[in-house]
């Protein structure tokens, strides 16, 4: 057998795995790097989070990503060499983070790694009915395993497109096995660039279901980077908080066919953009908005898209928890919107020692940790959920 194979075929038969999960999203703000153990795999598999960091990216790295980041045009070979650069450059942080942890590669079992995303194209944003969803994150798998030494996994959402979704949201699948309970029914939302959220119903396995809403931070953020030069997000809300909103843009921006659509959906940055913004700007002739009233709509318009989801989903009279992760719970205008509107307490992970920050990261180790420990099957029929295992491997020799 290749040393490979009966490495792989020896991990997943342990019955407890130490897998680092990775994860770099729209923001850009640097990798989330989570050191967890599992033992055994399946719904109410215990996980463990034994060291979580964010290794934040330098501004040259930030500019890199942007530069390639939804764009219809992007520099073909500046792709290719960031393919290559950012498997590279997260096996160096990696390194780093071993070596503080007093760690080397034969103490971690396998990392798990999201990759960056540079276009989301679900087939009901692209034009051409010739083609169906796709998704392109980079981030080479190979350069990253060499470099560390430790099996890795990758691309994780391509599998779940080639099963018949859209490549997003995946969080579904580690909020239905770390948090789902008999007694309580719990929506995990999750506020990153694109919000998105998980229903899971006390006590009924087949009526949890995963769907994105709309945008969370992209819209505020793309908008304090270009008119606050060195501000990369709105920092606890401070711009928007002096602000007011304006009900004339808000209602133009809730007119797009998106939020009428079905559930479950996915979006990106590539729909919600500043050129969606200047848009909604243009038609209401709102051009002359201050910058903090624009923020403080924005934030608004962030959590409506969020409130009609759940309102037409999960119902607004239903006996539920909201239980939120993800950069915008650091906003606390956008919560206070969601906090009124629902009449509850928003909490965070940590209530379930989770921490929020970690929770992508963790996921994508758990998909792992699933790939080669579990099976499809831990997962109940959902609709548009496929039942899947996902990532490619990648072997360091």
């Amino acid at each position: 057998m290749n040393v490979n194979i009966q490495k792989l075929y020896t991990i997943a038969a342990k019955p407890v795995r130490t897998i680092i999960g990775l994860m770099s999203g729209t923001s850009f703000d640097g990798l989330d790097i989570a050191l967890c153990q599992f033992t055994g795999s399946g719904p109410g598999a215990p996980v463990s989070i034994q060291n979580f960091i964010t290794k934040e990216y330098t501004p040259q790295f930030k500019e890199e990503i942007k530069s390639v980041f939804v764009s219809r045009q992007a520099d073909l070979e500046k792709v290719t060499v960031l393919n290559a650069y950012i498997g590279t450059y997260y096996a160096e942080l990696i390194n780093e983070c071993l070596a503080d942890w007093g760690l080397t590669a034969d103490d971690v079992d396998l990392i798990a790694s999201h990759g960056q995303t540079i276009f989301h194209a679900p087939k009901h944003l692209h034009p051409d009915d010739h083609y169906d969803n796709a998704t392109l994150q980079i981030g080479d798998a190979d350069h990253l395993s060499v470099k560390t030494g430790i099996i890795t996994l990758s691309d994780f959402r391509q599998k779940h497109i080639a099963g018949g979704g859209e490549g997003a949201p995946l969080a579904v699948y580690g909020d239905y096995l770390i948090f789902s309970d008999p007694h309580e029914s719990r929506v995990l939302l999750n506020i990153g660039g694109i919000a998105n959220f998980t229903y899971l119903p006390a006590g009924q396995p087949a009526g949890f279901f995963s769907t994105d809403v709309g945008p969370g931070n992209t819209l505020m953020d793309q908008y304090v980077q270009l008119h606050y030069p060195g501000r990369y997000y709105d920092k606890d809300s401070a711009l928007a908080s002096q602000g007011q909103v304006n009900e004339v843009l808000l209602k133009e921006l809730l007119k797009n066919d998106f939020f009428e659509a079905p559930f479950p959906k996915t979006t990106g940055p590539e729909l919600f953009n500043l050129a969606y913004l200047n848009r909604a700007l243009s038609n209401t002739a709102q051009t002359g908005l201050s910058h903090h009233d624009v923020l403080a709509t924005l934030a608004a318009f962030s959590a409506r898209g969020i409130i009609k989801a759940i309102e037409a989903t999960v119902g607004s009279g239903s006996n539920f928890e909201i239980y939120v992760s993800g950069g915008g719970m650091y906003n606390p205008l956008l919560l206070s919107h969601l906090q009124k509107h629902f009449g509850k307490t928003i909490r965070s992970t940590n209530v379930f020692g989770v921490n929020p920050d970690a929770k992508e990261a963790v996921l994508f180790a758990l998909l792992a940790n699933e790939a080669v420990a579990g099976s499809p099957d831990s997962l109940s029929a959902a609709a548009g959920i496929p039942r899947v295992s996902m990532g490619k491997v990648s072997f360091p020799l």
